[in-house]
């Protein structure tokens, strides 16, 4: 039975992401021009037609979510009318306004249709994250519906990276994550850590509410940036209503405020569509620590005995499986039973294969070569003047080197050498 499960999950991620790859990249909609209806491209967000293959071999999929067998997303989706969508999207508890137009039809189709699939596993998804999105968006007093900007930003993937480099859950581009204290660097990538961007975000929506006082224009600024939006004023002739300026926007743009309508819709009425939440089980308590040195995931899985996977998987923020702790105190999640563990055994933790991991040098001699004496140290050099009955065994111990290091460093030959002259040490 459980391996049934298990292949019945494996085919329809298989199915979600299959849906996600053969998705086309623009929908056909019917809009107003001067008074006329013509036929329009809008493109589709990118997490509507990006693989999920990165997303869908994470550990926590793996580990707590398959399908289940009371429950599973049927393949036919009910006709509704137009009255019916409307009153609908009016009944939602929303302070955002949730306007029904023929473009956000197509995208709830979209969702309801031929991304079913994806909006069954994103269901299950949202229990890890909803609740850190709502505590953000709660404490900054923002509409609450506004955790469901990632849904159409990174389809809940904090892995998540756009053609354009925009990174993690809220999709923050390098500038702006930075602007708004994300760390980035070769090591640590923030904007990919799920708590940290998402109070990040918080903080960005936030900032945009006091410039446009509007948050259709607020969410569209978060997809093409304040200028673009800017721009589309202008040329609206300084309207500053979405949908009165949707022709001046970018073609992604005109269908971000659509989807995001749409994800709100389908997120709260899916069942009136037979699409159902892939099943999932309870999932581990995790808690963090300060990590002050530096240190490989492996390591802390050959000591602690927990899977490398899972480590990446609570931790998506480092980039190399390595924490540097050494260059600012960073942290490690881990589930809670396995804190006191780590605490106890953190000193082993560190010393595992020290020489294996961790082979970049501090100090390194540079054109050193036999026989010479050129070349010169990163560090410090000290010099010693040799005393009369001194050698190189009592000079070496004292300043704890080799004698090979000496001879080396002094370009001697053999071991004896004279009072009055100097020696280098390399420090």
């Amino acid at each position: 039975m459980k391996k049934k499960k298990i292949i019945l999950a494996v085919l329809a991620i298989v199915s979600v992401w299959c849906e996600s790859v053969c998705a086309q990249e623009s929908v056909k909609v019917l809009v107003n021009k001067d008074g006329k209806t013509v036929e329009e491209q809008i493109e589709l967000p990118s997490s509507m037609t990006s693989p999920l293959d990165s997303l869908l071999v994470d550990w926590k999929v793996k580990r707590y979510i398959s399908v289940s067998e009371e429950c599973s997303t049927s393949t036919e989706n009910p006709y509704f009318s137009d009255s019916v969508y409307i009153d609908r999207l009016h009944r939602l508890p929303t302070v955002m306004e949730m306007a029904y137009n023929n473009v956000v039809r197509e995208f709830i189709d979209l969702y309801c249709g031929r991304l079913r699939n994806r909006v069954s596993y994103m269901l299950s998804m949202a229990n890890f994250y909803m609740p850190m999105f709502e505590e953000a968006l709660d404490a900054y007093n923002l509409p609450l519906e506004l955790k469901y900007l990632p849904i159409i930003e990174s389809a809940l993937n904090p892995s998540a990276v756009s053609r354009v480099g925009a990174t993690g859950l809220w999709q923050f581009m390098l500038k702006t994550g930075k602007s708004y204290g994300l760390e980035v660097n070769s090591y640590v990538d923030d904007r990919r850590d799920p708590i940290k961007s998402t109070w990040a975000a918080a903080r960005y929506l936030r900032d945009m509410y006091d410039i446009y006082k509007d948050w259709n224009l607020v969410i569209a600024a978060y997809n093409c940036g304040p200028g673009n939006i800017n721009k589309a004023i202008r040329r609206a002739g300084g309207k500053t209503d979405y949908w009165e300026i949707f022709d001046y926007l970018p073609r992604e743009t005109r269908g971000y405020v659509p989807s995001f309508i749409a994800a709100n819709y389908v997120m709260t009425y899916y069942c009136k569509h037979n699409i159902c939440a892939m099943s999932t089980s309870a999932l581990d308590v995790t808690d963090t620590i300060s990590i002050n040195k530096n240190i490989y995931f492996e390591q802390i899985a050959a000591v602690c005995g927990i899977d490398v996977q899972q480590l990446k998987s609570l931790n998506p923020q480092y980039r190399r499986n390595v924490i540097p702790g050494e260059t600012s105190i960073q942290t490690l999640r881990l589930p809670v039973e396995l804190i006191g563990k780590y605490i106890s055994l953190q000193d082993s933790v560190y010393a595992y294969k020290q020489d294996t991991y961790f082979k970049n040098r501090k100090v390194v001699v540079a054109g050193a070569s036999k026989g010479t004496t050129s070349g010169t140290a990163v560090g410090s050099v000290r010099y010693h003047k040799i005393r009369s009955g001194e050698n190189l065994g009592a000079i070496a111990r004292r300043y704890g080197v080799s004698v090979s290091q000496l001879k080396k460093w002094n370009g001697l030959k053999s071991d004896r050498i004279s009072a009055g002259k100097t020696l280098k040490i390399m420090k």
